[in-house]
């Protein structure tokens, strides 16, 4: 008997762009990266790399389509020995942004699947229907592989009807599906697995609230490895300052941009989500250069980087309070793990409710989970850097291995 096959392809289509990771699920190894952008226009770019061999390949030009990208995709992996038709391939894993309340595990992708992704398209304009078009070209590669759908919305609906329900009449809410929903479950399931095994305790133990911070951004609160509240809320809209997005907003001000204003709703819209948040404030949404403007003494830097940390403090405490007892607090993503002036800002003031950081380990740069709070501290304080492909890949391969035995 030939034995199972163990490899998984991690598919995350976007709008314009497909990022992807070839992985070996005996030791989660990678065996391939990539990255196809600006779909569709005359300077698509397309960056392949091998990791077993440290190969490199990029092309420029263009890309139609979804299509395209994913054919271009296939012959990169074939030439590297690692293509499609492969029979140690055993799966391949789709990011699929919104699932609502329908889809709280990974699943095996049918047209039933298919129907209620697309069903969900008013939900996640901006998401879904790329998530959709990536699926059905895969299928359309490898009709015989099975395809999983790891939702980001997933780990999320373990949240209580308190914490998702907004104060709306609920005949309304029903009808248009208007609930908070919580978006990167991918991540905050992972970062809050890991910051377990980082403390010697099992995930059923451990209490932490987890911060994701890169240029979207959004808070967790997790009780015994199973959320109970987060930040972002029917859209990703909601919750912390992020690089674009405004997060938590008088809703009377769309009515005031609207009305006062002479805004149309696809302006508020754009205003919102694209140019509001770090950008909306002082004109940079890269944290690196707010912090060299700061250290020259712009104001504007200054006041928008406190706007974020007082938003990104009001989250910790106000989940410190939903928890009741907290282990950790674990900073991932782009910012999170690179940006340590946000993590010795966030928590400072909080050493009330045993929180802080040891300035000499929080200056440290490193790959791996490390605790960076004091070794007195009564809450660990924690960077955790986020795998959400080797998650995605993780829950892909063990729902088709479960269904081979």
């Amino acid at each position: 008997m030939s034995p199972s096959p163990t490899r998984v392809l991690v598919l995350n289509s976007g709008s314009s762009s497909v990022k992807y990771q070839l992985l070996d699920m005996r030791d989660s190894s990678r065996l391939a990266v990539g990255l196809v952008e600006r779909i569709g226009e005359q300077t698509s770019r397309f960056k392949h790399t091998c990791l077993g061999s440290g190969d490199t390949r990029e092309q420029n030009g263009p890309i139609a389509d979804h299509e395209a990208a994913l054919k271009a995709v296939a012959e990169e992996l074939t030439r590297d020995g690692l293509g499609l038709d492969s029979p140690e391939l055993a799966a391949i894993g789709h990011r699929v942004v919104h699932g609502g309340m329908f889809f709280t595990e990974p699943t095996v992708i049918d047209d039933a699947v298919l129907a209620e992704i697309e069903r969900l398209i008013p939900v996640a304009p901006l998401h879904n229907p790329a998530n959709l078009t990536g699926i059905r070209t895969a299928q359309a590669l490898r009709p015989d592989l099975p395809q999983v759908a790891v939702f980001d919305t997933a780990f999320h609906t373990t949240m209580p009807e308190s914490a998702a329900r907004y104060a709306l009449d609920p005949k309304i809410a029903d009808r248009h599906r208007i609930r908070r929903y919580g978006f990167h479950g991918t991540s905050h399931a992972y970062v809050s697995r890991e910051t377990a095994r980082l403390l010697g305790r099992a995930p059923e133990d451990v209490n932490v609230i987890v911060l994701h911070l890169g240029n979207g951004a959004s808070a967790s609160a997790v009780r015994g490895g199973r959320c109970v509240d987060t930040s972002m809320g029917l859209t990703p809209l909601e919750g912390l300052v992020m690089g674009t997005r405004s997060g938590d907003l008088d809703p009377a001000v769309i009515f005031h941009l609207a009305r006062v204003g002479g805004m149309s709703m696809d302006e508020i819209d754009t205003l919102l989500n694209k140019r509001s948040g770090l950008l909306g404030l002082c004109g940079d949404n890269d944290m690196r250069e707010i912090r060299r403007r700061i250290d020259e003494g712009d104001e504007d830097a200054k006041l928008a980087f406190d706007i974020y940390i007082h938003r990104l403090k009001k989250y910790i405490g106000a989940y410190y309070a939903v928890l009741g007892r907290v282990d950790a607090v674990a900073f991932t993503a782009g910012v999170g793990e690179n940006a340590a002036p946000v993590r010795e800002a966030a928590v400072a003031g909080l050493e009330g409710l045993g929180l802080a950081v040891d300035p000499e380990l929080n200056a440290v740069r490193a790959d791996g989970p490390r605790l960076i709070s004091p070794a007195a501290a009564r809450v660990a304080v924690a960077v955790v850097p986020t795998d959400e492909e080797l998650e995605i890949a993780t829950q892909t391969y063990a729902l088709v291995d479960a269904g081979r035995n």
